[in-house]
């Protein structure tokens, strides 16, 4: 019986001792596959603060890039202000000018029938200059 005693706790030392074994191996093939997953999850967590990084600094630039754009906007909005203007007043004094022109031709018709001179028809609509 010692015999069978003794067997019986060496049989359940090297299964106790096969457990571990186990154990360790089922751990530490646990371990390499998280430390795989933790490697590459933190290197796409560092990927992800860098872009966020860069990304926050391009929308830094933009918002300097579209003030200087409203900046631009606004100058180039003065100076179409002034060209229409400038038509404005160029087309004021070209009705003016056509103002002008009509009371002179009226003013001409009018000496031109209080001196009794015949009327001259010519291309131009009947301007006589002497």
């Amino acid at each position: 019986m010692a015999s069978t005693a003794t067997s019986s706790t060496a049989v359940g030392s090297d299964s106790s001792r096969a457990q571990a074994e186990a154990r360790a191996a089922v751990q530490a093939s646990l371990e390499s596959a998280v430390s795989i997953y933790d490697t590459k999850y933190q290197r796409r967590a560092t990927d992800l603060h860098t872009n966020a990084r860069a990304i926050s600094k391009q929308e830094d630039e933009l918002k300097k890039n579209t003030a200087a754009l409203a900046k631009e906007s606004v100058k180039w909005q003065k100076e179409l202000d002034k060209a229409t203007k400038g038509l404005n007043e160029f087309g004021d004094l070209q009705n003016w000018a056509e103002m002008m022109e009509r009371d002179f031709l009226v003013l001409e018709e009018t000496l031109r029938l209080a001196e009794g001179e015949e009327a001259v028809e010519s291309a131009s609509g009947g301007s006589r200059w002497r």
